[in-house]
């Protein structure tokens, strides 16, 4: 097929949308989010006013079904134990930091972040023959495809769920020193929040097909939107956790507390309404 008979769609470097047209005289358009969460594409036969979804093999939509509904319990569960957390070191005794409660809640996060990049790497994918089907693809537990957006997206987030997992381990840790405390806890959990604001613009950019807008409609976008928010709220909190070396004490407890708090509702909502987002 030549080459005129594509239409590309995105930002940058990536594709998010590919339409082109069919043997038959009719047109199937792919789009990188429909295919990856719901292993669907678009078709409309030569002649339809219509356009009508096509579903990837039953193998595929299975898979991706499964791995969507461990990635999203996974996200409910780890923003419900860090919001916990949250609470505790808010509302609990003084000597209390609920450091286990987020230590185990990263864990839901790491597992959350690996299975969103396994949906990225078996997702079916548009045939090459222009056929307007989706090819299966045979299980893969990693790829190095940092020119999807997809990929790119879910990868960035799973790294940054790792570098939590540093944060959340030192937390653990007794009688360091402030510069200790910002250098083992406080600098990873800033690159860990940003990683996921850069993974939460990928997702958007994805969604959006270009430029992040609005698209109230699509539930793929509320999704990507809840959790962006949510990587917001964590950055607030990070800044505001940071130890004055002067003091001992952090810049403000309060915001710290309720940005990590409502941050991770955010990804607990973004977890529930993932559920709904299946072949």
């Amino acid at each position: 097929m030549s080459r005129i008979d594509w239409t590309a769609e995105g930002a940058g470097p990536f594709t998010t949308r590919l339409t082109w047209r069919l043997s038959d005289g009719g047109t199937a358009v792919w789009e990188s989010r429909l295919a990856r969460k719901r292993g669907r594409l678009t078709v409309r036969a030569a002649g339809d006013s219509e356009s009508r979804s096509r579903r990837a093999d039953n193998e595929s939509v299975g898979r991706l079904r499964r791995l969507n509904a461990l990635a999203a319990g996974a996200f409910v569960v780890g923003g419900g134990l860090f919001a916990s957390g949250a609470a505790v070191a808010q509302f609990g005794p003084g000597d209390v930091t609920g450091a286990w409660i987020f230590f185990v809640g990263g864990l839901f996060f790491n597992v959350g972040g690996y299975v969103s990049l396994l949906q990225a790497v078996n997702a079916p994918r548009q045939d090459d023959g222009g056929a307007g089907e989706l090819a299966a693809r045979h299980w893969r537990w990693w790829s190095y495809e940092p020119g999807r957006i997809d990929w790119l997206s879910t990868f960035v987030l799973f790294v940054g769920t790792l570098v939590f997992g540093i944060n959340l381990l030192s937390s653990l840790l007794q009688g360091l020193s402030a510069q200790q405390v910002n250098r083992l806890v406080w600098a990873p959990d800033m690159v860990g929040c940003t990683l996921f604001l850069i993974s939460g613009h990928l997702a958007l950019v994805e969604v959006c097909h270009g430029r992040p807008g609005i698209r109230p409609r699509d539930l793929g976008w509320w999704i990507v939107a809840i959790n962006q928010l949510g990587s917001v709220l964590f950055m607030a909190s990070a800044l505001a956790d940071f130890t004055r070396p002067a003091t001992g004490g952090v810049v403000n407890i309060d915001i710290a507390n309720w940005g990590t708090l409502t941050g991770a509702l955010c990804f607990s909502v973004g977890g529930v309404l993932q559920y709904f987002e299946r072949p």
